[in-house]
């Protein structure tokens, strides 16, 4: 058989027999997905290989693989199709595409700042304000105060430094204590997990991994905060994996801030787990009523002094506040505005029958809702199993109870559209948003609806 003919599926086409005009395929690409995202994503993959029934595309990295097989696949696979019809699969090479050392800015050269450093150094200055001393301790949460001092007196001892607790407890505030404490002494790193992975992402794209690497890499206190953010990103766990093992084999200090201890993190790979694990790992459980009280007490000081007013609560009020705040730290602070407010409009000392009245709306929901409770009083209201809802799985009998859920969660929770959406099984806060769209539109069409989004509610509020 002579090389040009081609008989058989599954035969190599080599470069000479290509049937296939890329530069007019990435033509196509840039028409059907626009200039923003072929710029971004499409514009890097190479036609490396050509066989009758599928192709091989190489991309610069496994991030970019991953990103554009979950986003953009069928609609590739749909347009080379358009240009030849026997093809039915595409596969992606990873081609690693390093330069040379002399096409990246080197951050620690003199008088000059690469744009990641500029960038990060801009979004990530510590808060002076959340410092050891305006941070109240109580029961709750003086083991992670404790030992968020101790690191400062003997870094690397105690390494890595893992806070976990839930939202509003003041896991951010320990962080940025740490931070100042240290900065004076130590190269000082303080971001979140989110913006890491911001970074991260443009750095691909830049191809400036280069510095992205060497500037993480050389700090002596790497502060990350929120690293439940990485679940389900596995190049970026990949990324984070080797920015940690590095920053420990050179000793630096690390400490990491979470909602969950680490065995309990979804969706992240076994081995960082185990390393987060290896460290020191304490937790700040929800605030007692004393706490609350001295919470409560001191930021009416601080507001007293700043606007050099006089505020009077009793501390009958005091307490039925702290009493009846059943979440955290930043909706009890909440809380306390709004009296404060309607003291000051109204010009009159409250007592607990007006704070009732006031706060009735916010404690008919906070004692009770929570995005996992809202899942599971879902889930068995439709009798489909919390796994079954949650999963990738689109058949009506799964999505709509899953859009019922995403919408309550929007509507009776304090939880911001990407974190609602990080709960169910990490989707994007655009899914979140056609949620409640459509449910809103559904329950005002559909009396069905309409009963089933009341009786859930009903079940919710009560307790």
């Amino acid at each position: 058989m002579e090389k040009n003919n081609i008989k058989k599926q599954n035969v190599y086409i080599s470069e000479e027999e290509k049937t296939l005009n890329w530069e007019e395929i990435q033509s196509a690409f840039k028409k059907t997905f626009g200039s923003e995202v072929y710029n971004s994503w499409l514009q890097k993959i190479t036609l490396e290989k050509e066989f009758n029934d599928y192709l091989i595309l190489g991309v610069p990295t496994r991030f970019f693989r991953d990103w554009i097989v979950s986003r953009y696949l069928d609609k590739i696979l749909e347009q080379v199709k358009s240009f030849k019809l026997s093809l039915n699969r595409i596969e992606f090479k990873i081609i690693e595409e390093v330069k040379n050392n002399q096409d990246f800015l080197k951050i620690d050269q003199i008088n000059k700042v690469t744009e990641i450093q500029n960038s990060i150094v801009n979004y990530n200055r510590l808060n002076p304000n959340l410092n050891f001393e305006t941070f109240i301790g109580g029961k709750s949460n003086e083991i992670a105060l404790s030992y968020s001092k101790k690191v400062c007196e003997h870094v690397s001892r105690y390494n890595p430094l893992y806070i976990c607790g839930g939202v509003g407890l003041g896991k951010t505030h320990l962080l940025n204590a740490i931070g100042l404490r240290l900065q004076d002494t130590n190269n000082v790193m303080f971001i979140s997990a989110e913006r890491f992975m911001y970074h991260f992402i443009k750095s691909i794209k830049k191809n400036d991994m280069v510095n992205f690497k060497d500037f993480f890499r050389k700090s002596s206190v790497f502060i990350i905060d929120d690293i439940q953010f990485i679940s389900g990103k596995e190049s970026l766990q990949e990324e984070f994996f080797h920015t940690f093992n590095s920053l420990m084999d050179k000793g630096s200090q690390i400490i990491i801030s979470a909602d969950r201890s680490p065995m309990k993190l979804d969706r992240v790979q076994e081995r960082i787990k185990s390393r987060l694990a290896g460290g020191l790992v304490v937790d700040i459980e929800g605030p007692d009523l004393e706490l609350k009280v001295k919470i409560i007490k001191k930021k009416i000081q601080e507001i007293q002094n700043q606007f050099k007013e006089n505020i009077s609560l009793s501390d009958e009020v005091v307490n039925y506040i702290a009493v009846e705040s059943k979440t955290n730290i930043r909706e009890l602070i909440g809380i306390l505005n709004r009296i404060i407010a309607f003291s000051r409009v109204h010009n009159k000392i409250l007592n607990i029958s007006d704070c009732k009245n006031i706060l009735k709306d916010i404690f008919s929901q906070i004692k009770v809702i929570t995005v996992d409770k809202i899942q599971n009083v879902v889930s068995n209201y439709f009798n489909i199993a919390l796994s079954e809802m949650l999963s990738q799985r689109r058949s009506r009998p799964l999505a709509r109870p899953r859009q019922i859920a995403m919408y309550l969660a929007k509507k009776m929770t304090s939880r911001s559209l990407p974190e609602i959406g990080r709960r169910f099984a990490n989707r994007d806060h655009t899914t979140v948003i056609h949620a409640v769209k459509t449910i809103t539109r559904l329950s005002e069409q559909d009396d069905e609806m309409k009963k089933n989004i009341n009786q859930i509610k009903s079940l919710l509020l009560e307790n």
